[in-house]
């Protein structure tokens, strides 16, 4: 009977998926914290060459470089982009000549709150330059307006849980911290420039990883004290692993401008812009983010319109692999051309080898419609491609 008793208790356990050993981990949502900054820099590449059964060999090569850095404060967000490519090619037919193309973008935002701290209103100040090969001069455009809501940082709760189920998985720990202690922790790690800053960046890591080991000491939810093993072990996972960056909150902008000068040479175009923002972390292993832009150049006879949405969904299935789903849209149009519309879906595994370099097996499907038919784009484009990635930051 009593065997009875503690195989129906067993039962209804697993039924109700509850667990004597089961941690309580927060959401990485449940870190709000207004000062923050992270920087994210990759550059990615593709090479293919092929000889042999062709008149000449050939190549096909295609670089891209990705630099975002955000720095948050109660009373402002500043953000500085820059998003580059390039490539080059030589067909196989003989006397083929290569040829080569590249393009790039830097901008840099200030949102500035009337009520520091909010989620509320704004007003803005935006830069943007450009170049691309082939064209009379480089793109200058300057844009204020008006905002409301903000993007938080949740990266470093993101890292605060990793390490404390490291250190769980491993038997430090004979419970669940509380949440104010993953925050705690959070906290700290988000604060590693300032240690950078007051240690030297050769020592500050000896005092930013103590910091973290006494505020997980004083849950009283470690076996003893955190010993060199554990220690160690969280320093690995701060400095080699790497997790993709998460972001909260939604944001929406207007603004007027003036377009400094156009890749025509021409210059004074005055400008709308509207963009809007949504990033929401499914989960804590998933990051789904949105982005839209739409801009309208104003000239008489010259008028055009430009949106763009870039959406991604990045779930990490473990520690050192990460699928990342994306979709861009780009729209654009003018007085003087046909409207362009491009569309590209694109799934792709990386595979973490060191903390900066990802081998990479990309999927896309590209689809461009340009008004024009029969003149060699208007099936869908597919492709699968293998490259690295290398974190620059």
């Amino acid at each position: 009977m009593k065997k009875q008793s503690v195989l129906t208790a067993a039962i209804l356990l697993a039924a109700t998926g509850i667990s004597t050993s089961a941690f309580a981990v927060p959401a990485i949502t449940d870190y709000t914290e207004a000062t923050s900054s992270y920087e994210d820099a990759f550059v990615s590449g593709n090479f293919n060459a092929s000889s042999g059964n062709q008149e000449q060999s050939s190549y096909d090569l295609d670089l891209s470089l990705d630099y975002e850095k955000v720095f948050s404060s109660p009373n402002r967000n500043t953000k500085l982009d820059f998003n580059g490519s390039g490539s080059a090619s030589k067909g196989s037919t003989s006397g083929a000549e290569s040829t080569n193309t590249y393009q790039a973008l830097g901008s840099a935002t200030v949102d500035n709150y009337f009520r520091p701290g909010s989620k509320a209103a704004f007003w803005y100040g935006k830069g943007e330059i450009g170049v691309q090969k082939g064209q009379d001069s480089a793109f200058t455009k300057a844009t204020a307006g008006l905002g409301y809501g903000r993007v938080v940082n949740v990266t470093p709760m993101a890292r605060s849980i990793r390490i404390i189920e490291d250190l769980r998985e491993n038997g430090f720990l004979k419970g669940d911290p509380s949440d104010a202690v993953y925050r705690k922790v959070a906290n700290i790690i988000d604060r590693e420039n300032e240690y950078r800053s007051k240690h030297g960046a050769a020592d500050y890591e000896q005092y930013w990883v103590q910091d973290i080991q006494s505020a997980i000491e004083a849950s009283r939810m470690v076996n003893g004290k955190l010993n060199a093993r554990a220690i160690l072990s969280s320093y690995d996972v701060l400095t080699q692993e790497r997790i993709s960056t998460r972001k909260y909150g939604w944001l929406v902008r207007a603004g007027v401008g003036a377009v400094i000068t156009d890749f025509d040479g021409e210059d004074g175009k005055p400008a709308l812009e509207v963009g809007a923002e949504y990033h929401r972390p499914i989960s804590n292993q998933t990051q789904f983010s949105n982005e839209a832009i739409a801009t309208a150049t104003l000239k008489d006879g010259d008028d055009g319109f430009n949106f763009n949405n870039a959406m991604s969904l990045t779930h990490e299935i473990s520690d050192t692999i990460d699928w990342e789903n994306k979709w861009n849209l780009a729209h654009s149009e003018s007085d003087n051309l046909k409207p362009l519309t491009t569309n590209t879906l694109s799934s792709a595994f990386y595979y973490s080898l060191t903390n900066q370099l990802d081998l990479g097996v990309e999927a896309r499907l590209t689809d461009l419609n340009d008004r024009i038919d029969n003149n060699g784009n208007d099936d869908l484009d597919k492709s699968l491609n293998i490259g690295v990635k290398y974190r620059l930051k």
